[in-house]
């Protein structure tokens, strides 16, 4: 009716001009009329075609009457998409987060293996470009034969474990998942870590093996000699026994560092704290060290650290006690070692210094590892468990500190406990 009424009030016009005037004039007076109407209804056309190129609110057209109804429906609808879209956007945004902080890579393949989406994980995994790998065939980024055959496989029940060939540092468990009918799901998850404890464990369990056997060996080599050989005489069997006796102390040194050692890699075992005495554990530590070397080397010590550290009094004993032992062990005759708990860089530090034979560079970073000798027969002549430095390292890391090592061949090495974790004037 709105958009009818403007020809029926001219149509009644023109019917009225015909009575009063002439046939002609009416007929001009509705010709008139029909034309402004469809100009202005051309104008409104032209407006609505503009603003479509350009589709926003702010710029929606103003009209009247039958016009402005619909540019008001145009404008709640334009509205209503806008909020669907930044609703959708928020989602989708919320979405690549939450992949973003998955602990796997994640990727969409499609029926021929081609990529359509992948998160940044998956992307640092397999040297993926966001830009430019979209649709890719993923056996032409990723060829190693092991997961080319993998991706054709029909069973994907056993995830594959491979190293990547453009990071030969980083192993990948890598799983398929299908889903949607013809899509896939390829997920990495970085397992190098889990590797690297699990050659550890290996090699644990194959050192320890070797450890024991050792010591074993010769006591069981000495009972059946003494057993086969009943006139024995008094002094090889006080030989013997020494040997013997010497072994089974070793043997014992090994299963102590190994308890210790268990017990400080517990997360069940709670750090004791209590105000540590300094200058009597260094006193008490360098009388320790004079016992064990005998004479045979020159001891010296500084003091000018705080007088009292927090921590647990067994476990400080112990790291440091190790430290002193091993300048001790790998010093020659006539050599210096040099104690000293003085503050570095705002932290308080204990430091063994010796004139030993010091270790070459490439062995410093596995100094820690359980079982690790840069010397293997000098370590067990010295009666070395070759745990030492282990525990070392974990009674530091149960404190907030950590070890320094700094060696040269032929020159002697500084072993350092920096405790970052507690101000000088503690």
């Amino acid at each position: 009716m709105r958009v009818s009424l403007p020809v029926l009030v001219s149509a009644m016009g023109a019917v009225l001009l015909w009575i009063v005037f002439s046939a002609t004039a009416a007929l001009l007076f509705m010709v008139l009329v029909l034309l402004m109407v469809m100009a202005y209804r051309a104008q409104q056309v032209y407006k609505l075609g503009q603003w479509l190129q350009d589709a926003r609110l702010e710029t929606i057209p103003e009209a009247d009457g039958i016009w402005d109804d619909v540019f008001s429906q145009l404008y709640k609808m334009v509205k209503k998409h806008n909020q669907t879209k930044q609703e959708l956007a928020a989602e989708l945004h919320h979405i690549e987060q939450a992949t973003a902080a998955l602990p796997e890579g994640v990727a969409i393949l499609n029926e021929v293996n081609r990529i359509e989406w992948f998160n940044p994980l998956s992307a640092q995994h397999f040297c993926l470009k966001p830009g430019q790998d979209i649709l890719q065939d993923i056996t032409y980024l990723v060829r190693q034969p092991e997961f080319i055959e993998y991706l054709h496989k029909s069973n994907f029940t056993e995830p594959l474990v491979m190293r990547h060939s453009r990071h030969d540092d980083m192993v990948l468990s890598i799983k398929l998942v299908a889903y949607g009918g013809d899509k896939r799901l390829l997920i990495s998850s970085d397992i190098t870590q889990l590797e690297r404890i699990e050659t550890m464990r290996r090699d644990f369990v194959a050192n320890v093996s070797h450890e024991l056997r050792t010591p074993l060996t010769v006591v069981n080599g000495f009972v059946e000699t003494l057993q086969d050989m009943p006139d024995l005489s008094h002094d090889k069997m006080q030989h013997a026994l020494h040997l013997m006796a010497g072994q089974t102390r070793r043997m014992d040194s090994l299963v102590s560092d190994l308890l210790t050692l268990s017990r400080l890699e517990s997360s069940q075992t709670p750090l004791h704290v209590e105000s540590v005495d300094m200058r009597k554990m260094l006193d008490e530590l360098l009388q320790d060290g004079k016992l064990l070397s005998a004479g045979r080397h020159q001891f010296s010590m500084a003091f000018s650290g705080p007088g009292n550290l927090s921590g647990n009094r067994d476990e400080l004993h112990s790291a440091f006690g190790n430290l002193v032992s091993n300048a001790v062990r790998y010093t020659p005759d006539g050599g210096a070692i040099a104690l000293a708990w003085e503050v570095r860089g705002e932290c308080p530090t204990f430091s063994v210094q010796d004139s030993g034979i010091g270790v070459e560079a490439e062995h410093l970073p596995r100094l820690t590892e359980r079982f690790y000798r840069v010397d293997l027969s000098r370590s067990r002549a010295t009666g070395g468990t070759g745990l030492g430095l282990a525990i070392v390292k974990h009674i530091a890391m149960r404190h907030q500190a950590h070890l320094e090592i700094v060696s040269a061949v032929g020159k002697g090495s500084t072993f350092m406990l920096v405790f970052e974790g507690q101000a000088a004037g503690q």
